[in-house]
């Protein structure tokens, strides 16, 4: 299946990757019909912004060529239904066994996320515990700030990964709110949500 044609040069190499999995260079030019200098610069820049990436494979004869296929990256740009079919599980879990169900397994998240990083933060005072905590959110996806505050400390999260479901269970809000007192052991306060129209999840920490 080819890409459609009102897509730029760098979609229509995308969507390539996406449908027929790696490519040479070669096999890229062949299909868009345009020089191969022009399509290695388009690989470049894809290469460089972290969409793509090359690996060399063995030929029965001759030197490896390289192909290119998708990063993690490059995967987000196509479209997910993950939230909505989460939505949908949750939606069907809480008509079959209540809003309690939906709270029991927002908190045994909560507890397994504790778990997960409740070693990170021992043997550390207030502030390497907040810079942990600040980059854990941001390799979570979180895209976080932090700044001191006088004696404390303010966390902004530009990003929710799970900011649909988060939009219908609030139960997300506050585990994480939760989660965050544990972590700290320290007095935590959102003072602007993401899910409840803010600009971004603002959290102001200060020492118990």
């Amino acid at each position: 299946m080819s890409a459609p044609r009102d897509m730029s040069t760098r979609q229509q190499v995308l969507h390539m990757l996406k449908l027929q999995g790696p490519l040479s260079a070669r096999e890229i030019t062949a299909e868009l019909n345009i020089t191969e200098m022009a399509v290695r610069r388009h690989l470049a820049t894809l290469e460089k912004d972290g969409y793509i990436a090359p690996h060399l494979v063995r030929q029965t004869a001759g030197r490896p060529s390289a192909v290119y296929g998708l990063t993690d990256a490059g995967e987000t740009l196509f479209p997910k239904t993950y939230p909505k079919v989460t939505l949908d599980l949750l939606g069907e879990l809480e008509d079959e066994a209540g809003e309690e169900m939906i709270d029991l397994l927002f908190e045994r998240r909560r507890n397994k996320l504790r778990e997960r990083y409740k070693k990170e933060m021992e043997d550390k005072d207030l502030e390497g515990r907040v810079h942990s905590l600040a980059r854990i959110q941001n390799d979570g996806g979180y895209m976080t700030e932090l700044t001191k505050d006088g004696d404390g400390y303010t966390l902004h999260e530009y990003n929710c990964p799970i900011s649909e479901v988060a939009d219908v269970y609030n139960q997300a809000c506050r585990c994480e709110l939760e989660l965050f007192e544990s972590l700290l052991q320290a007095s935590v306060t959102r003072t602007e949500c993401l899910a409840k129209g803010g600009r971004c999840c603002t959290y102001k920490i200060k020492p118990s």
